[in-house]
């Protein structure tokens, strides 16, 4: 499955979106960012047409990539980052505990 992420920052919050060809509505990670160098996961949303495809694993791995890359944490609070944070403490340099 050919996916492309984009970023769409805002004040205060933003999202990553997971579009895929052929599909209108994307998979989407939504955060709050409360202040300087921390965000808030908050929900991991993929239509029914994509589930089952990986389109939320690759949200979760593609926001501690830009953690990492931007040097700032991630707070889960969304239960399918709350998950894939237990599932992988290689995460843990970036991704509070819960």
């Amino acid at each position: 499955m050919d996916i492309t992420l984009t970023h769409q920052p805002g004040e205060g919050r933003g999202r990553y979106l997971a579009h895929v060809a052929g599909e209108v509505d994307p998979g989407r990670l939504t955060y709050l960012s409360p202040e300087p160098g921390r965000i808030i996961v908050d929900h991991i949303v993929v239509p029914e047409s994509l589930r089952g495809n990986g389109v939320a694993a690759v949200l979760a791995r593609h926001v501690v990539d830009e953690a990492r890359a931007h040097g700032f944490r991630i707070v889960p609070q969304c239960p399918y980052m709350i998950a894939q944070a237990q599932k992988h403490p290689e995460w843990s340099d970036v991704v509070e505990p819960v």
